[in-house]
């Protein structure tokens, strides 16, 4: 089930490319997924990790994810994907009332992808300095809004023991990168 996403996934965003670099789009959510992997979580939400960007960023919908992966898997890639017709600002209070109010597993898919996007963003920065921050569809202090409420609202309802340890090195890049 796990290869099968990855190739899915790799087909799905074939041709795509991560922001500010020439690196294939795919390298994203694999890196998402390894986290999951690591954490230990169950195989849906590894699948979820390959495939979370799959419907707002491709023409497949939550009713492929669902043919192909099941309706677990749905689930957990439609608690994350945002809805592209509401503006930058509801999407990202909508993410964050996810990460508050989910499940551990929504919780981590969703902080999963924050991390590894924050540390493309802080490999960026080193490269390219400030001016980083017109490629994104909000400046400097939305964003720093945006990872810091993440970060904040990650832990709410879970137990030490419970809270994934990429976390805490969210929690930390969130810092270095914003202080």
């Amino acid at each position: 089930m796990i290869e099968k996403a990855k190739i899915f996934a790799a087909e799905a965003h074939k041709g795509q490319k991560r922001k500010n670099s020439n690196t294939d789009y795919i390298v994203h959510p694999e890196r998402v997924a390894e986290s999951l992997l690591k954490a230990g979580f169950r195989p849906e939400v590894v699948c979820a990790g390959y495939l979370h960007d799959v419907v707002e960023d491709t023409s497949y919908t939550l009713k492929d994810i669902e043919k192909a992966f099941g309706e677990e898997v749905k689930a957990l890639v439609d608690a994350h994907t945002e809805d592209k017709s509401k503006s930058w600002q509801e999407r990202k209070s909508h993410t964050i009332q996810s990460v508050r109010e989910g499940s551990v597993e929504i919780k981590a898919l969703i902080v999963a992808d924050k991390l590894d996007n924050l540390q493309s963003l802080s490999q960026d920065l080193e490269v390219y300095g400030d001016k980083i921050w017109s490629n994104f569809n909000a400046d400097y202090q939305h964003q720093e809004w945006y990872y810091q409420s993440v970060a904040e609202v990650m832990g709410v309802g879970l137990k030490e023991k419970d809270v994934p340890a990429f976390f805490h090195t969210y929690r930390k890049l969130v810092k270095q990168t914003f202080d």
